[in-house]
């Protein structure tokens, strides 16, 4: 971003920074509640499976959410489209994974874009990405972990205008619609992801008109600058002069494939410059869960968390670019070659964001967090009781990773993305939720409890339905830290505790499940930090009061000996039992 030099220093005070900056997270959450009441698929109304960002003339990045998913989003359609040929209300759209070289990483999340012009020049970007529930595909719902390919992972738009100066382009709109199996959804979808970026860049222009071009150029410079001071000082703190090396693994990729290595090697040098090196990471796989990661991703994951407890800044440019020097293979899972199948890349994205972490605990000695789990899904199509079909792609909550000073956060579906309320599932759709709670002893345990996962489980109120299910870390759970042990894996039954139960594949698609039947989905937990014989014994007993942890895993995990009539501690026992430990270990993977 090109600041003047002529600036106005009047204007230009901390006060009238943060302003800004407040100006820009109140049009973010106006963009948010946009999407939230128009949208028609319940996958970006209640699961708010969306991006909304502010970017530079130059695709940087001025304020977005903490999702460290995307490369320059921005720069796809720069390429094709003269940012001088651009005028008031136009409107960019696409969702072409490799021709965007991973700025958007499957193919069901629509990227529209408008322009902030401002006295005739462009000086910004209102964007958002969305998540489109059925966009064609091999199966209803688009993804499935069955694909081979991403032809078979629905429609691809490469950069288009979908508006030119406010007339939209009904042809390729028609086009799209034609191949989703839920037209009226897809149409819905995408007048509400345009009514937000344009209310977006109405709220930008807004900000221009209020103050001079300078006084926001620098508001948007300092914000930024901010980041990147704050950002660069807390790594160099966090990472001392060295190499680190982690390994996470997916376990498989829907095809008998896996496990899948994420392998890091990270070089700190003498003036804290920092390199990454990612390509001992397994070959692509044959399966879509290959992730086209742009090489930002990492920096981006590692600027997060060095600016956690730091409401004070922006989500911003300052915060990506903390790793000089990335190095991927092509042909691995992280840089596949076309058309390789990317739909469930999420599971692995979430395994980089947990190699990172590995990374700062291998280089401050089990500092860092746990492991976090990836989260899970089902999906069932059929059709209802007056014939018309349905789709639920339904979300289901897992555990966090504990940290040095707190427990990880139970039952969380994906960051700020959220789970559907039971009563809107089982009015929307023909099935009935007959449990979900807290999946007892799945966190790891730890000083501090890795986070416990979910039981859900659906009992299936149409005739047949066609059923497509995803957990990860049933072989690789999610690893403790520094004497932590590793969260406890996930499972997934048919009909669980009948005569007729079964056991399904963590990742599977074709189930067909009748009239009656029962799906349960036990999610897994996250890993625990610290030694469990340091939890303090009453935080135990009050774990095991609230259903969070079992009186066999008390006593056989914490050390906690409980006399079950009293519901009290046996402290002679439990002294007995944490008399002897068994030696520190950084890492607990709890493999299978």
């Amino acid at each position: 971003m090109t600041v003047p030099s002529h600036l106005s220093s009047a204007a230009e005070s901390p006060v009238t920074l943060e302003v800004i900056k407040g100006a820009l997270r109140a049009a973010q959450a106006e963009m948010s509640a946009v999407l939230d009441r128009t949208a028609m698929s319940p996958f970006i109304r209640e699961k708010k499976d969306y991006f909304i960002g502010f970017f530079d003339e130059v695709g940087g990045l001025i304020h977005g959410a903490g999702l460290p998913l995307m490369g320059n989003i921005i720069k796809p359609v720069l390429d094709r489209f003269p940012i001088e040929t651009m005028r008031p209300g136009d409107i960019y759209w696409y969702n072409d994974c490799y021709g965007s070289k991973g700025a958007v990483s499957h193919t069901p999340d629509q990227v529209i874009i408008a322009p902030v012009i401002v006295d005739g020049r462009v000086r910004a970007f209102s964007q958002s990405w969305a998540h489109f529930n059925d966009i064609g595909g091999l199966r209803p719902g688009t993804l499935s972990p069955d694909a081979d390919n991403i032809f078979q992972e629905g429609t691809i738009v490469p950069p288009i205008k979908l508006l030119d100066r406010g007339t939209q382009n009904d042809d390729a709109v028609a086009i799209f619609v034609a191949n989703s199996r839920y037209p009226d959804m897809v149409r819905g979808d995408l007048r509400a992801l345009i009514a937000a970026v344009r209310l977006g860049a109405r709220r930008l222009g807004e900000l221009f008109d209020r103050y001079n071009d300078a006084t926001i150029l620098w508001a948007l410079d300092q914000s930024k600058r901010q980041s990147a001071e704050l950002t660069r000082t807390r790594i160099a703190e966090l990472l001392k002069p060295g190499k680190y090396s982690f390994v996470d693994r997916v376990d498989s990729d829907g095809h008998g494939n896996g496990p899948f290595d994420v392998a890091f090697d990270l070089t700190v040098d003498g003036n804290g410059g920092l390199s990454l090196d990612a390509s001992r990471s397994s070959d692509q796989a044959p399966g879509p869960i290959n992730f086209l990661m742009p090489p930002t991703v990492p920096g981006m994951s590692l600027g997060l968390y060095a600016t956690r407890n730091d409401p004070t800044l922006l989500v911003n440019e300052g915060m990506i670019n903390t790793i000089e020097e990335i190095t991927l293979r092509s042909g691995s899972v992280l840089q596949p070659n076309y058309p390789a199948p990317l739909g469930l890349r999420g599971t692995t994205f979430v395994k980089v964001q947990q190699a990172v972490l590995g990374l700062v605990n291998a280089a401050t000695d089990g500092q860092g967090p746990a492991a976090s789990n990836a989260y899970s899904l089902y999906y069932m199509r059929g059709k209802g009781p007056d014939g018309s079909p349905f789709l639920l792609t339904d979300g289901v909550a897992v555990g966090y990773g504990a940290r040095p000073t707190a427990d990880g956060i139970d039952a969380v579906y994906f960051i700020a993305q959220e789970n559907y309320p039971v009563e809107f599932v089982e009015m929307g759709f023909p099935i009935r939720i007959l449990t979900y709670s807290l999946n007892i002893d799945s966190g790891g345990p730890g000083r501090w409890r890795g986070g416990t996962g979910v039981i859900r489980e659906i009992e299936v109120m149409a005739d047949q339905t066609l059923c497509s299910v995803r957990i990860e870390g049933t072989i690789n759970p999610p690893w403790g830290v520094s004497d932590g042990r590793a969260g406890r894996p996930g499972r997934i039954f048919v009909n669980y505790g009948k005569a007729d139960q079964r056991s399904l594949p963590p990742v599977k698609d074709g189930i067909v499940l009748n009239r009656g039947d029962i799906l349960r989905m036990e999610t897994g937990g996250g890993g625990g930090w610290g030694n469990p014989f340091d939890r303090p014994a009453e935080v135990v007993l009050d774990d095991v009061l609230n259903g969070m942890v079992s009186m066999p895993a008390a006593r056989d995990d914490y050390g906690v000996v409980i006399d079950e009539a009293l519901l009290s501690i046996d402290v002679v026992a439990t002294e007995a039992l944490r008399a002897t430990r068994a030696e520190r270990v950084l890492f607990h993977y709890g493999r299978q």
